[in-house]
């Protein structure tokens, strides 16, 4: 205890947050090692600057309730059974709001019990009426698998005929037509129900007539594109219940964000009840931000995150805790994988102990691991976020997440992954040097005392409603003067009529064209218009389908494109016919695609002013064109070639934010006219990368780019002559008149939603991105700020920063 008091003292000399302390006797092996593990962990964290914060989360008490007197006895009776005497307060709150006609909206932490709000009535209205029907929506087949469990084991409990069946693309044929007449509880995920279920509702009679409750779980990951859809494909489900004469009531559920009452309300278009006030209980949490040391100041290198992870999941593993660690991507997972089980299976005793766990394992493997995990056989596993959602792994001991997950909300969900509701646990986050890590590891009171990211969603995007007005009508003919949800249709149906899809006649729209929209409609891009790979290297087979917005960086010719680890040289790309064809190959590089963005203000809708500049946003005309490619190699990261492109440009009308810095701040910068150019595209860089921190978006979901707002002109690629790609003269930029635009704009056609959000910050967004360049310790630019300097250039770092300066 006496050298746990004394790290403490060091942390508060050098700044460190710490909270380091537990009020808690320390009664078990298990207890006794993770304090252990932690005390070597702030060793080593203090010893070589690493350790940001160290905050200690208190245990809370339960809140329970008795059992509603409504609740069916034999329902009260079997979960009694099972382990639950009482409801948490939050869970009695829900059945209280459904019983007066509410929709509402669950949300409280992982593990809280969040499954019982949406089971409890359903079940009890099953019992006393078996004609109701109810729908689970889960957005993995693996969720839905682990939910039919959880239901089958109340069911058999209560010894009743109560038929659950899950529908997805894995159902057979054959058992279909008796899951559609007898299901009392259809578990599915969105594809299937706009894709399988809605255009076919002519088979699910009795689900339509009969359904009192449909659940939405795990909200938050209906957002942007995704969310946009689905809001949609509830409005065909709401239309479709009103022609069979059923109004369901709505449970969704989702982790803690900011605005679930709001998201759940446009996606149905009517009020939600919001219920979050957990009464579950929840044991100590100690949670750490761990920063890789500096290995070269200078250029600002840190040790590699990957690594560090290894090194930090070692220190629990090593005293027999139950670890889960959570990689960006399936390629670090199997990294990480192999490296733990080099240090942890050194015997075949040990076989087994560590695993991975991520999409593309096949069903049987992912419930094998499961079961693992539950039992405690598997010591440690790592996996993508496909274990972040509400999957019963049962309670572990630690979760290391190597880097930040993009939000707040995914990083309390990966977190909440480790605890049980009484006894300690640990979460470490260990970050990469991207800027979005480095601000949020130096700045942890941000994380710590702030809610979670708003969910955008734009259910209006033209794009998608056109596609889904036409997949409504498929299913049933509109009537004139009918609208779709609160969105007005008239010109769209008209639209539809022209291209020969619908046909007016006595007042209704008909669908007329044999094909079969909902087939053609993706759920996650707004266009569907995908081109397919096509490996040559043997006998001609399709590889994979890429969606057109990434086609043109990841498929143009002379490209490496890497399917799962495999390497495949793009030898050419039919643009027209939608193909890339390839042939297997294997290089120690990628490739990195240039494109030049060209943007023009189509119309300003607000602006503000700021003290040495203004910001604004509106609509936009974007262009994007590949010009050229570098190759990157592996582990090293080294530029070690180029080449030229020119393929045609992707136009589509969005909606931006833009940053506007007068002719007259540039010219008092006491910066040579390329440093200066150097610091805006640094300062591009860094607003790109930390923009997502307010917007519960990805960085893909946000394009960039730099003009001239006197002239509308765009600056080209950093460090590209566009006459050397056979293209036109790179546009002059008179460093007297020059006042640069910087441009954050949605990447999809029509936008969702996240200019207006970006518009709302005012000046906070500017004051993050100095805070991210101010703490870097780097002097000149590296990956955690501006960029490296090969790519920012000469001074790009202290130009930025100057930039910032004068327009706060």
């Amino acid at each position: 205890m006496e050298r746990r008091r004394r790290t403490g003292e060091i942390g508060r000399r050098r700044g460190v947050v710490l909270g380091y302390t537990t009020d808690a006797a320390v009664t078990t092996d298990r207890e006794v090692a993770l304090i252990k593990s932690l005390d070597l962990l702030q060793e080593i964290g203090l010893k070589n600057h690493s350790l940001c914060a160290f905050k200690r989360l208190p245990a809370a008490e339960g809140r329970f309730e008795d059992y509603p007197d409504a609740v069916h006895p034999d329902l009260r009776d079997a979960l009694r059974r099972k382990g639950f005497p009482k409801l948490y307060s939050h869970q009695r709150r829900a059945w209280e709001m459904l019983q007066e006609g509410r929709d509402i909206v669950v949300v409280t932490p992982t593990a809280s019990g969040k499954t019982l709000c949406y089971n409890l009535p359903v079940l009890d209205a099953v019992l006393k009426d078996p004609s109701v029907r109810a729908a689970y929506v889960f957005p993995t087949k693996a969720l839905a698998q682990d939910q039919r469990a959880e239901l089958d084991e109340t069911i058999k409990l209560l010894g009743r005929d109560i038929r659950i069946f899950t529908y997805d693309g894995d159902t057979p044929q054959d058992a279909r037509k008796a899951i559609r007449a007898r299901g009392h509880i259809i578990l599915t995920n969105p594809d299937m129900l706009h894709a399988g279920i809605l255009p076919h509702h002519t088979k699910w009679v009795k689900l339509f007539e009969n359904l009192r409750y449909f659940v939405i779980d795990e909200l938050h990951n209906y957002r942007g594109i995704f969310g946009s859809h689905l809001a949609n494909v509830l409005r065909r489900l709401r239309r479709i219940c009103r022609f069979y004469g059923s109004d369901p009531r709505f449970i969704f559920s989702t982790a803690t964000i900011a605005n679930p009452a709001d998201i759940a309300g446009r996606m149905i278009e009517r009020d939600v009840a919001l219920i979050d006030d957990n009464g579950a209980p929840r044991g100590e949490k100690h949670f750490i931000f761990y920063n890789p040391p500096v290995v070269n100041p200078h250029l600002g290198i840190r040790r590699s995150y990957v690594n560090e992870s290894r090194r930090v999941a070692s220190i629990f593993l090593k005293n027999r805790l139950q670890t889960i660690v959570f990689a960006r991507s399936r390629l670090l997972t199997e990294v990480l994988v192999t490296y733990l089980k080099e240090d942890f299976e050194k015997s075949v005793a040990e076989e087994g102990r560590i695993r991975g766990y991520r999409g593309g394992y096949l069903p049987l493997k992912r419930r094998e691991i499961e079961k693992g995990l539950r039992r405690g056989d598997i010591l440690g596993v790592v996996s993508t976020n496909a274990l972040e959602l509400g999957i019963d792994i049962g309670s572990l001991d630690v979760a290391v997440l190597a880097g930040y997950p993009g939000t707040i909300a995914s990083t309390w969900q990966r977190a909440g992954r480790a605890g049980r509701k009484s006894g300690p646990s640990a979460a470490v986050l260990v970050a990469s040097s991207t800027p979005l890590d480095q601000f949020i590891v130096a700045h942890p009171e941000y994380f710590f005392s702030r809610t979670p990211e708003h969910a955008l969603i734009n259910p209006d995007n033209l794009s998608i409603l056109v596609n889904h007005v036409e997949c409504a009508a498929f299913e049933l003919p509109f009537a004139d003067g009918e609208t779709f949800g609160r969105a007005k249709i008239e010109d769209i149906l008209k639209y539809l009529e022209e291209s020969e899809v619908l046909h007016h006649t006595r007042g209704k729209w008909h669908y007329t064209s044999e094909a079969y929209p909902a087939d053609a409609v993706s759920l996650r891009s707004v266009s569907s218009d995908n081109f397919v790979v096509v490996d040559t290297t043997g006998k001609h087979q399709v590889l994979a389908e890429v969606d057109f917005s990434s086609a043109l960086t990841t498929l143009h010719p002379k490209a490496v494109y890497i399917c799962e680890g495999e390497q495949y040289f793009v030898e050419s790309l039919d643009y027209d016919e939608r193909k890339a064809y390839v042939k297997k190959t294997d290089v120690d590089y990628y490739t990195d695609a240039i494109d030049y963005t060209k943007i023009k203000v189509l119309d300003r809708f607000d602006h503000d002013r700021l003290p040495g500049g203004e910001v604004s946003r509106g609509e936009v005309h974007v262009a994007v064109q590949v010009v050229g490619f570098k190759k990157i190699k592996f582990f090293t990261q080294e530029n070690v070639g180029a080449g030229d492109l020119k393929l045609p440009e992707n136009e589509m009308h969005t909606t931006a934010w833009w940053l506007t810095i007068p002719a007259s701040l540039m010219g008092e910068l006491s910066f040579s006219a390329e440093q200066k150019i150097n610091g805006l595209y640094g300062l591009a860089t860094v607003l790109h990368n930390v923009a997502p921190l307010y917007l519960m978006c990805d960085p893909h979901d946000i394009g960039v780019s730099i003009g001239d707002n006197a002239t509308g002109e765009s600056l080209p690629p950093r460090g590209f002559d566009l006459r050397t790609a056979g293209g036109e003269e790179a546009p002059r930029f008179n460093d007297e008149e020059f006042s640069p635009n910087i441009f954050l704009y949605d990447n999809y056609p029509g936008g969702i939603g996240l200019s207006p959000a970006l518009f709302e910050l005012g000046g906070e967004l500017l004051e993050a991105c100095r805070r991210t360049v101010e703490a870097c310790p780097c002097a000149e630019g590296c990956p955690s700020c501006v960029g490296p300097v090969k790519e920012s250039g000469e001074q790009a770092k202290p130009a930025a920063l100057a930039i910032l300066n004068r327009l706060l």
